[in-house]
């Protein structure tokens, strides 16, 4: 293959043992490397932008082995498999997405699984991707990973090389210190990494692509912006972390980094940031960030000795889909997520806002609901689900339900939970569209608790199967707010009570989630009819569920509007530094900084 070249470029190739003592030097290392996958060993391979992980994907065993040591209980790994035949015996694929998947960029596409295909030596083992009906696939994009999966010629998990919540490392002695008790085996070579870059993860949605995660391959690259701006730096959120800066008529965005929980994770996206700066010699005039006091993002803006510009987290969303689109207004868009920082100083996530030239004004947004413990409620749903239940039906009549979210606490902890609703004690409200997602996966008894951010989301998605139920009307939700602002409030009630009936009349549970999608979906198209403004921005994580995107772009064309969504810049919080860059360098343009 052209693709596989000479051994020779990967100088002092080598494999380790996980002490750190040489095994074997030159081309044996693969062998070894190789014989130890085989055998369901760990092996830590140092890639184009780091290290990565692989183990032997074909059986349950090694797979759980390596969920263990990585602390990973449940997230889906990315699997590389030998070749486009390999992806085609194992999953369903279309054009496009074979040309996603042999593209220079060679990102992770997210694709069905056929049903046959998940038995036997030759096919997926379910640990790799739990209750989950796609995979993350992806084919061998440098001459050792090509020479790697020549020799095994079997799929093979390819998941960063790091602990949970911590970048990708980049050097030999590093990753043998860290990866220490994760990796038993490890094939390096000597060619540094400038910087660490993740792979990028693409899904195909209304017949084109939407990169999801934005790295190897695909940042930096700039997006347009169609006027001159002054340099700027943008910083982002604080999940999905990514910066940029403008140049020129350009806004420049960097590659994923990830949530800064970790004190590495923050140091990695500072490098990342004093990177982009010193790849383009630039000196920011003004430095954009999130609302959020609290974000690393935040802190380090104000560090800096220029003016700063704070940017409502769902403004962003929609500058950034505005950017990637060329659009300049007016827009209505339409921002749906776990979480943001409003402007009242609550939790927001279910925003319509309607932006006419220098004007942003929310004109809808979900009704509020409590979350029992704050942020505790992000990692169980369960919380989340009764919050809702005790907010639609009272103390009294909570306590008479059986479901499974309230069955999965004890008397005494459940008790606990409706006294601190009924004091309003830690329990902040919220209009999250990603939240409510969560409820209802809850509700519906299949998530309680989750390991990963979307568990639960996902759930939700997978849960409407390949065919969801044909007779099912959505139930639009807005309605007139009786208060001085005049804004339409989304009423999730009626549609939590249909819920509840289904459930009680013993309905299937793709039955409920495709009442709870296609209900979200009319009450898009019912706002936009009664807002008015033809253009229709559709962004935030949200917006990762295929059958919600696709259903309301569908929808509101059917109804004459003009919808615009993502493609090469992530709905996700990966987007917000784009958006913090567009407005900064729209008021730019306009001498309002």
């Amino acid at each position: 293959s052209e693709k596989i070249r000479t051994l020779s470029e990967l100088r002092h190739l080598g494999s380790y043992d996980s002490l750190g003592n040489n095994i074997v030097s030159g081309q044996p290392a693969v062998g070894e490397a190789a014989n130890a996958l085989r055998h369901g060993k760990v092996l830590a391979l140092k890639g184009l932008g780091g290290f990565q992980l692989f183990v032997d994907a074909r059986f349950s065993e090694p797979v759980a082995r390596l969920r263990v040591r990585k602390h990973r209980p449940d997230k889906p790994f990315a699997v590389m498999l030998p070749s486009l035949s390999a992806v085609e015996s194992l999953c369903h694929i279309m054009e496009l997405e074979r040309e996603i998947l042999t593209s220079p960029q060679a990102p992770i596409v997210l694709l069905p699984r056929r049903r046959s295909a998940r038995d036997g030596e030759h096919s997926i083992a379910d640990p790799v991707a739990p209750n989950n009906p796609y995979l993350d696939v992806m084919l061998p994009y440098t001459p050792l990973h090509h020479i790697l999966m020549r020799e095994i010629d079997f799929p093979s998990v390819a998941t960063s090389g790091n602990i949970s919540e911590e970048p990708m490392l980049t050097d030999e002695a590093d990753a043998l210190k860290r990866l220490k008790g994760i990796a038993d085996l490890f094939l390096v070579h000597d060619r540094p990494i400038a910087c660490a870059v993740d792979d990028s993860v693409v899904r195909v949605m209304a017949r084109r692509e939407i990169v999801l995660r934005r790295a190897r391959g695909f940042a930096p690259l700039p997006i347009s912006l169609g006027h001159q701006s002054p340099p700027i730096l943008a910083l982002g959120g604080h999940l999905k972390s990514v910066a940029a800066a403008t140049v020129g008529t350009q806004a420049v965005v960097g590659a994923h980094v990830g949530d800064l929980e970790s004190t590495a994770a923050r140091k990695a996206f500072n490098r990342s940031v004093d990177g982009l700066l010193n790849l383009y010699e630039a000196q920011p005039v003004a430095v954009a960030h999130d609302c959020h006091p609290d974000y690393h993002t935040t802190r380090i803006a104000h560090e800096w000795e220029t003016r700063t510009v704070p940017i409502q987290h769902h403004l962003a969303h929609i500058g950034s889909c505005m950017a990637e689109n060329g659009l300049d207004g007016p827009v209505l868009g339409v921002a749906w997520d776990g979480s943001g920082y409003g402007e009242d100083g609550t939790i927001w996530g279910g925003e319509f806002i309607q932006v006419d030239g220098d004007s942003a004004r929310r004109v809808a947004y979900l009704r509020p609901f409590p979350l029992p413990g704050g942020d505790k409620a992000v990692t169980e749903p369960r919380r989340t689900a009764i919050g809702v239940l005790f907010d639609l039906l009272g103390a009294t009549a909570l306590s008479n339900l059986k479901l499974e979210p309230i069955r999965s606490f004890s008397e005494f902890d459940c008790e606990i939970i409706v006294r601190m609703l009924t004091r309003r004690i830690n329990c902040p409200r919220t209009s999250s569209v990603g939240r409510l997602f969560d409820a209802v996966a809850s509700v519906t008894g299949l998530v309680q608790r989750a390991t990963f951010e979307g568990q639960a989301g996902m759930a939700l998605e997978f849960a409407l199967g390949d065919n969801p139920p044909g007779v099912c009307h959505g139930i639009p939700l807005a309605r007139d707010a009786h208060n001085e602002s005049g804004r339409l409030i989304l009423d999730w009630r009626p549609m939590i009570r249909k819920l509840l009936a289904e459930i009680e009349r013993g309905s299937p549970v793709s039955l409920a989630a495709a009442v709870f999608h296609n209900s979200l979906v009319e009450s898009i198209v019912d706002v936009a009819q009664r807002i008015g403004e033809n253009c229709v921005v559709l962004t935030g994580g949200c917006f990762q569920n295929r059958y919600l995107t696709e259903l309301t772009i569908n929808r509101l064309r059917q109804e004459g509007f003009d919808p615009h969504w993502h493609r090469n810049i992530p709905p996700n919080d990966g987007g917000l530094a784009l958006g913090q860059a567009f407005w900064t360098a729209r008021m730019a343009e306009r001498n309002l900084l």
